[in-house]
């Protein structure tokens, strides 16, 4: 059982490499030695007669070149990247960083560069010392032709992306993707592959050893020890949710009665907790961090409502993708059936995208019209079957943050010609 439980956790971990800046140069750099010694295997074949004949002074001196401007290049990769990060942190919010780190293109140019400089060490190294014969030193040369076509190909297109890293719509852009994947995800299994609560009961609390956020739970496994109990597991913290030693992270109970088993261990190991939240399997963290970017776009300081008004249209698309309907023949819910899992609720995703951009720009007539609408265009969207959605939580909800945010206005607003165009604006709100 534990065995199992390790081997998802080891998993994720390898999950979360991606965003660990040395993988990829380490893995380029392996690769660009294992190349060098490749060319050595064309010396024991018929190659060595067929092949045209290359001085070994040519390829030292190409090979020259690229150790030297390769060292530079890569210096100046890393430089301009974490320039780049410390910006996207500073502009747009330091939760966003594991999002701009992780950016394929830049990773990409920099083991390109980082490896290139490695392949050309080691070659040289060799050449010098004669490993090489005729064959040997033909296909070292493709190499060395292959991987310069390579470097000046990533180097002008990380120049482009270099350009554009760390800009606050990048940075947006890259959030609303990540936040669009993990709302795929929970669309497809809304209840992690469980079932929904059924009953009122909770029965005895389970805790976690560690204070953090959850980032991964194991059902699994879960259910695997469940079932072998007779229990039934009521999972009370999802993913993004904070322990705390009051804080249960699951309920045991048997169709019989009270849970009498003591041994919760491996319910407890199921849970993945670490210092951070993370985007892959938490939909609303994604909605947090949008927020707090237009939060900061809308600070005195800052004051810029037009990245405030990017970001509603950013949460606009989210949400609308969130209430669009799901093939019913890839839901994955309802697989393990001793596991019970609750639902995301969508007044606390509203509560997260809306209620800190109502709170900060409840004085700004732009950003307070563009919320409205926003939340307008929410409440008129059809449900999963094309009808409209009257009762519905995403309309219940559209609703009162509207009223909400009216209100916030209302105080916040000193001439009556703005607040009068934002309550134009929300003139869809049945309760107006």
């Amino acid at each position: 059982m534990l065995g199992n439980i390790y081997e998802d956790r080891v998993k994720f971990l390898l999950s979360r490499f991606r965003e660990r800046l040395w993988v990829k140069p380490l893995a380029v750099c392996l690769l660009s030695i294992v190349a060098v010694f490749f060319a050595k295997f064309a010396d024991d074949t018929k190659l060595i007669d067929i092949v045209p004949s290359i001085t070994s002074e040519a390829i030292e001196t190409l090979l020259s070149i690229m150790a030297s401007s390769m060292l530079v290049i890569a210096t100046l990769s890393v430089a301009s990247m974490v320039s780049a990060y410390a910006s996207a942190s500073r502009t747009a919010t330091p939760r966003s960083f594991a999002l701009v780190i992780s950016d394929d293109a830049s990773q990409n140019a920099l083991s390109t560069f980082v490896g290139a400089f490695i392949f050309s060490i080691v070659a040289l190294t060799a050449v010098k010392n004669n490993y090489f014969q005729n064959a040997g030193i033909f296909i070292l040369f493709v190499l060395t032709v292959i991987v310069f076509a390579a470097v000046l190909f990533m180097f002008v297109r990380w120049v482009d992306r270099i350009a554009r890293l760390g800009r606050i719509t990048s940075t947006i852009d890259k959030v609303e993707s990540a936040s669009a994947k993990a709302f795929s995800i929970r669309k497809m299994a809304p209840t992690l592959c469980g079932v929904s609560v059924k009953s009122g009961k909770k029965g005895k609390a389970i805790y976690a050893r560690t204070i953090g956020y959850v980032q991964h739970i194991n059902i699994e496994a879960i259910n695997t020890w469940a079932a072998n109990a007779e229990l039934r597991v009521v999972v009370a913290a999802l993913p993004g949710t904070f322990t705390a030693p009051d804080k249960p992270i699951a309920y045991l109970y048997s169709e019989e009665g009270e849970a009498e088993e003591d041994n919760v261990d491996c319910v407890i190991e199921s849970f993945q907790i670490g210092g951070d939240r993370i985007f892959d399997n938490d939909p609303r963290f994604g909605l947090i961090v949008l927020s707090e970017i237009a939060s900061r776009a809308l600070s005195p300081a800052v004051n810029d409502p037009g990245t405030a008004i990017d970001v509603i249209g950013t949460l606009l698309r989210l949400f609308s993708q969130w209430n669009e309907p799901v093939d019913s023949n890839k839901v994955k819910d309802n697989c393990y059936k001793n596991v019970e899992v609750p639902e995301i609720l969508i007044e606390d995703m509203f509560d997260d995208a809306f209620t800190p951009i109502a709170r900060d720009g409840a004085g700004l007539v732009e950003v307070s019209i563009r919320l409205q609408k926003a939340l307008g265009s929410l409440a008129s969207l059809k449900d999963s079957n094309g009808h409209e959605s009257h009762s519905t939580q995403m309309k219940e909800s559209a609703e009162y943050y509207s009223r909400l945010a009216l209100k916030r206005s209302k105080l916040a607003m000193d001439i009556e010609e703005d607040f009068l165009a934002v309550e134009k604006a929300a003139k869809f709100n049945s309760a107006d």
